[in-house]
């Protein structure tokens, strides 16, 4: 069974009259949330929470728990997705709910036979908020439709706001006498006037967002700043309609529009960085084509939707197109854009045979390729989980922001409430614009926003240059090691061989020697072999006859000359051609002799990676011990921390040595990230402090890591580790100015000293600069300069 591939777009008609804000009757709600209870359509917004493949004997159904995405509408602070967690938690049959603030994205892992889609999206609809699959196509359309409203709002708020303080001034500049009460009282109407468009639409969201906390409940932190904005107002129209009445004669409505005003445009800059950096999940997402050509029975090509490929199919992939899955190139040749997997932007040229990956791009001509893995098989769906999964996740600072959120508003309440109160018996008329003040200030929203937008935003950065971040808390771990230990096969060596050194008998030219050993090796898929193959330099080719191969011995074959007896020429151990058992400190040794006379000795060692040195003194540039712990023989394990400048090497480990020894360090007080790639690291993997894997590394490796590097650069390791220490640092940079702000503009607000607009613009302007700050990050690139 092929399964529709869930990156592909799928033509479901799930857009805003189910999730959106237009209305809609019940039955119709009913009916497309039905749609989602179709076990074929839950691949399209999630997959097996235990990493299944599906197939006929395992329909979706029957798989186990599933993990599914969906995207929220109507969230603005940390409180709110507090709430949709215990909404999701609370219905029978969801094991698990995660909902990240700063992305708008819930993962919710529930049980096919307790519960159903429609069930748990109906919870978050009753909690006042809305659910979106997470790879509906509609959700592009969702977010600019949400971008549209909010610079609509704010243009109208804007727009009045100059109005209001044109009609203000007069009042601020006029002598005694200058202005009669007539022209006062007209003034303060055309303000009143001006300022219900602003009340009614541009501040609509506020108002909804509070009114459905009151209706459930709760605290959010749209509920001060609509109850500031709505005590504003009242006051301000009680001083319009009846100036001797209790709340007296002032009226601010300047102070009410500017605040609005800024409030909005806060949060346009902070909704369009913040889109910015949850969007390269979908802009990644759409690297998929969503139609592709496929040859037909008849020879010719038709073009058809991506989920409807089946595995062999043959396609025709025109440059400027993705790849649509992997597969092998059978004809033509082309460069593609492999950017997404390796982090480089250099393209890297396809002809036939080489293997291409779902989600990169041709770039020069078309070729054909066979279908060789489709939908949540391939590469590309891998990348696509892992990041995922990072948006989802939640630090361990933005988990304590959160947790002391909802408290942090209580506490807001009453202290506006007690300021209130204060003021009321010393001056009436200031006691409800104090409280207002107090209330707005007060917001917690940078305080939110200080450690997901910075790990979001260094995530995002990691990603374009190669390095998926599987895990948010690994960022937070990795910016404290102080020791990085790297498995040697396949992370510091290549997996293969490399000549260091040819000896030959005197009298026997290179030429002759290089000769016979590609004629023998050209025989063997050996890694031995293929060494010898790639260092031969380019001689005259020796054909040689009864060519084979002895498993664990060496090659032998015949040279025969006309008019000479037949040579024998064997290439392999000591032993095998004849020699005894001589010996190398070499890592290998491989020996040419004919007939039983030696001829050469090619000395090789492990193939080490040409990055390998820079990248272990770039880790002792940042001040961090490094070690190596490798299954290999001690000598060998030895003899690459020697050339690579490794402080510590220890050989001959089996998996649990490896653990024992990870244990030994972290108990000496080290913090400790690990490197590996193969099946033997996966203990290891998942004891480290923070780990990272190499993309070609063996799935268990991958799942057990932090840190997913793509490309194979080990230069990525120093550079991540340099990024995660700058995002700490810009984390304690937004914590410490929330609070200081806090500190500072709450005291002045309770004392009266701080108007509304101006703490409007206080609370405004202290999430931009959070989120600016956070933003920073976003635009690092990678070099060895910047570490």
């Amino acid at each position: 069974m092929n399964p529709a591939p869930p990156l592909a777009i799928r033509s479901v008609d799930m857009s805003a009259p189910l999730l959106g804000p237009e209305p809609e009757s019940l039955s119709g709600v009913s009916a497309r949330l039905a749609l989602l209870d179709d076990p074929q359509e839950w691949s399209f917004f999630g997959q097996p929470a235990s990493g299944q493949a599906l197939t006929d004997s395992t329909p979706p159904d029957e798989v186990g728990p599933w993990a599914s995405q969906v995207v929220l509408e109507g969230m603005h602070c940390a409180a709110c997705a507090l709430t949709i967690e215990q909404a999701l938690r609370s219905v029978p049959g969801v094991s698990d709910a995660q909902v990240n603030a700063a992305t708008r994205r819930a993962r919710v892992v529930w049980q096919p036979g307790l519960v159903r889609p429609s069930t748990w999206i109906s919870a978050v609809e009753a909690a006042g908020y809305h659910a979106l699959p997470a790879r509906d196509a509609f959700n592009a359309e969702l977010r600019q439709r949400e971008q549209r409203r909010a610079l609509w709002r704010m243009g109208v708020a804007g727009f009045c706001m100059m109005q209001v303080m044109m009609y203000a001034w007069p009042a601020y500049v006029s002598g005694p006498g200058d202005l009669s009460e007539d022209m006062a009282q007209l003034l303060r109407w055309a303000s009143w006037v001006l300022t219900l468009p602003v009340m009614v639409f541009a501040c609509s969201p506020f108002f909804a967002s509070a009114w459905r906390d009151v209706r459930q409940r709760r605290i959010s932190m749209d509920l001060p700043v609509a109850l500031g904005m709505a005590v504003t107002f009242v006051v301000s129209t009680g001083a319009t309609f009846d100036p001797a009445g209790v709340l007296g004669h002032e009226v601010y409505f300047d102070s009410l529009t500017m605040f609005v005003f800024f409030l909005l445009t806060g949060r346009w800059f902070e909704l369009r960085l913040r889109d910015r950096t949850a969007g390269a999940l979908e802009a990644l997402m759409n690297r998929m084509p969503d139609s592709v050509e496929r040859r037909t029975a008849r020879g010719d090509f038709e073009r058809v939707a991506v989920r409807r490929l089946v595995l062999g199919d043959v396609v025709r992939v025109l440059p400027g197109e993705g790849f649509p899955a992997d597969g092998q190139v059978i004809e033509g040749q082309t460069q593609v854009d492999e950017a997404l997997l390796t982090g480089e932007s250099s393209p890297v040229w396809h002809g036939v045979g080489s293997q291409v990956t779902a989600g990169s791009h041709n770039l020069t001509a078309a070729v054909l390729m066979s279908v060789q893995r489709l939908g949540a098989e391939t590469r590309f769906a891998e990348i696509v989980a892992l990041m995922e999964r990072a948006s989802l996740d939640k630090p361990r600072l933005a988990i304590l922001a959160d947790r002391w959120a909802r408290p942090f508003l209580v506490s807001v309440l009453v202290a506006a409430a007690l300021s209130a109160a204060y003021w009321w018996s010393v001056d009436p008329g200031r006691a409800l614009m104090v409280a207002v003040a107090v209330l707005i200030v007060t917001c917690p929203c940078a305080l939110s926003l200080a450690t997901p937008a910075a790990m979001l935003a260094a995530a995002g950065a990691l990603a374009r240059q190669g390095v998926l971040v599987r895990n948010l808390q690994g960022l937070e771990a990795l910016a404290a090691v102080d020791r990085v230990v790297f498995d040697k096969t396949g992370t510091l060596t290549r997996d293969g061989m490399a000549v260091q050194g040819l000896q030959r008998r005197d009298g026997v030219s290179a030429d002759e020697v290089w000769a016979a050993a590609r004629a023998l090796a050209a025989h063997s898929l050996h890694p031995v072999s293929r060494a010898l193959l790639q260092a031969a330099p380019a001689v005259p080719e020796r054909v040689l006859a009864a060519v084979h191969e002895v498993p664990g011995q060496g090659l032998e074959g015949l040279w025969q000359v006309p008019g000479q007896p037949d040579r024998t020429l064997r290439l392999g151990s000591a032993r095998w051609c004849g020699l005894g058992d001589a010996s190398s400190q070499a890592a290998a040794q491989v020996h040419l002799a004919e007939d039983g006379v030696w001829l050469a000795s090619f000395e090789l060692q492990e193939d080490v990676r040409p990055d390998a040195q820079a990248a272990i003194q770039q880790l002792h540039g940042l001040g961090l011990q490094v070690s190596l712990l490798s299954g290999d023989r001690q000598a060998a394990a030895q003899r690459v921390a020697s050339a690579l400048g490794i402080d510590e090497a220890l050989g001959d480990c089996t998996p649990a040595d490896k653990l024992k020894h990870l244990r030994e360090a972290q108990q000496a007080g080290h913090q400790v990230a690990m490197v590996g790639d193969g099946l033997n690291d996966g203990p290891v993997l998942a004891g480290a402090h923070v780990s990272f894997a190499f993309g070609n590394a063996v799935p268990l490796a991958r799942s057990r890591s932090d840190l997913v590097v793509m490309g194979g650069q080990l230069a990525r390791i120093p550079e991540s580790i340099a990024l995660a220490r700058r995002t700490l640092k810009v984390v304690r940079q937004n914590l410490i100015w929330a609070a200081g702000y806090n500190a500072v503009c709450v005291p002045l607000a309770v004392v009266g000293w701080l108007p509304a607009w101006l703490a409007g613009l206080g609370m405004a302007l202290s999430s931009l600069l959070v989120v600016l700050n956070a933003a920073r990050l976003s635009l690092t690139h990678f070099s060895s300069r910047s570490l």
